[in-house]
């Protein structure tokens, strides 16, 4: 009988995970395409492409669908339990509560397992490919597309203007060009028309141009006395290279040591080189100020007899050399001062560093557990309320999701500004709805009508004979 329980709450679990989990997915993966929807158009991107962006920018998004979609479904499921009597029935028949959630348990400790899995060594790669792919599309230009009365500016060192274009697209009219070659030199095309089009290779654009002047300044950038030179033309022919505005082919390698794309090992590496790279910034600034301050190690017995003797025979330092050791003591003073900065700054950088290093390492293991702890709220949640369904379940997953997403936003970000430590700080949200979970559980395991809205109407109506009662014994006792 046993078994025959766990394959049923197995079955009654799959299903709504399963819509659930892809549900939440979709919904998750259109807020971040409405995120980058700006970074996306006008780039004349292939579907290929677009395709393969929404894919790596939707790995990471598995590790909040997950604990959702468990939620969800453990509240539905035993929602659905619970509505048709059957979990009265088993409960009738001796087995407990935390018997009959034991498969469904198991598989939640599996899902722990894989999550973390994917959130160790696919999600950094997801990220790495994904960091890369937007820094190629984030470079790339738009479409080119030249607007009436309107500076294009996308291809570097040109800015181009034209008055009017046809409706054809090709012929243009006051077409105006600058051209900087060098900070010294801005040279100028202008013309009454033109033809513009792409070339056969469509590597350029070229430029047609009829009746105009090109305005040119020759000579060096070192050198203020240039030559200028005003050409007139019938026909001229100006090509640009495109190459700026295509999608580039970046090496992953550049964003490869970033701390999203580190596995857990590889953070805890990384989180130890870095603290010993900050106990050698302490090294080299002890050495550096030793070889500028070489007699600050010696103590100076005779400074206090110094200055009683320089403050009765005046100032010991000749006039002659007063000012020039007056300088060298400021030099000094300021490369020490520039020293302990530039310690401070690259100090403070490791630091980042670390720390960041340390959340991230913190988030895979806490995110992880969360599915389990999320799994033990909604499961003796839906016992408690037995409603089924998409309805009264899916607003309170919603509800403690919401709780649960915003404490692990608050303990990310107070670990940022320094308010806690990166353990108690990425970890607040379970610490917080563990209790919960243990309190829903008890009440799941005891019968409680905790949702139910008839307890609620006779704890009212008890509520109201009582104060019914406490008034008249008042009234009474007054007179």
């Amino acid at each position: 009988m046993i078994k025959k329980l766990d394959k049923l709450i197995l079955k009654s679990f799959i299903g709504p995970f399963i819509v659930t989990f892809f549900i939440a997915f979709f919904v998750l993966m259109m807020q971040s395409l409405w995120k980058y929807i700006d970074d996306l158009v006008g780039k004349g991107l292939d579907f290929f492409t677009i395709a393969q962006f929404l894919w790596y920018a939707s790995a990471s998004l598995l590790m909040l669908a997950m604990p959702i979609a468990i939620l969800i479904s453990s509240i539905m499921t035993f929602g659905n339990l619970g509505e048709s009597f059957e979990l009265v029935a088993i409960k009738s028949a001796g087995i407990s509560l935390l018997r009959f959630m034991r498969p469904l348990m198991w598989v939640t400790i599996l899902l722990c397992g894989i999550t973390f899995l994917f959130a160790n060594y696919v999600i950094p790669y997801a990220n790495l490919k994904f960091v890369t792919l937007y820094s190629d599309i984030y470079v790339k230009k738009p479409a080119f597309d030249l607007k009436e009365g309107v500076f294009f500016t996308h291809i570097p060192n040109y800015a181009i203007k034209v008055g009017r274009k046809d409706p054809d697209g090709k012929t243009i009219y006051q077409v105006l060009i600058y051209e900087q070659g060098t900070t010294l030199q801005d040279n100028c095309i202008i013309a009454e028309k033109g033809v513009m089009k792409i070339s056969e290779d469509e590597k350029y654009l070229e430029f047609n141009l009829e009746n105009g002047h090109r305005y040119q300044e020759r000579g060096s950038p070192l050198d203020t006395n240039t030559e200028y030179i005003r050409l007139g033309f019938k026909q001229f022919k100006k090509l640009f290279d495109l190459s700026v505005l295509q999608k580039q082919q970046t090496n992953d390698s550049v964003f490869r040591n970033n701390y999203k794309m580190l596995s857990s090992r590889q953070l805890t590496k990384g989180i130890d080189s870095l603290e010993h790279s900050k106990v050698n910034l302490s090294t080299t600034l002890s050495k550096q100020l030793t070889f500028q301050l070489r007699y600050s190690h010696v103590a100076d017995s005779l400074w206090k007899q110094t200055a009683i003797t320089a403050s009765k025979k005046g100032d010991f330092i000749p006039d002659s050399a007063r000012m020039r050791v007056r300088q060298t003591a400021l030099n000094k003073a300021a490369d020490v001062r520039n020293t302990l900065q530039s310690n401070l700054l690259e100090r403070e950088a490791k630091e980042k560093d670390i720390l960041f290093h340390r959340i991230e390492w913190h988030r895979k293991f806490a995110l992880s557990l969360a599915c389990l702890i999320l799994f033990f709220i909604g499961a003796p949640l839906g016992s408690i309320i037995r409603k089924g369904g998409l309805g009264l379940p899916l607003v309170i997953a919603i509800v403690f999701f919401l709780i649960f997403h915003l404490l692990n936003m608050f303990g990310e970000k107070f670990v940022k500004q320094g308010i806690m430590e990166p353990f108690p700080g990425m970890w607040l949200a379970i610490v917080v709805l563990m209790p919960v979970g243990a309190f829903f559980t008890y009440k799941a395991m005891h019968d409680s009508q905790l949702f139910n809205k008839e307890f609620y109407t006779r704890v009212g109506r008890r509520l109201k004979s009582y104060i019914s009662t406490f008034r008249k014994k008042s009234a009474t006792q007054t007179i």
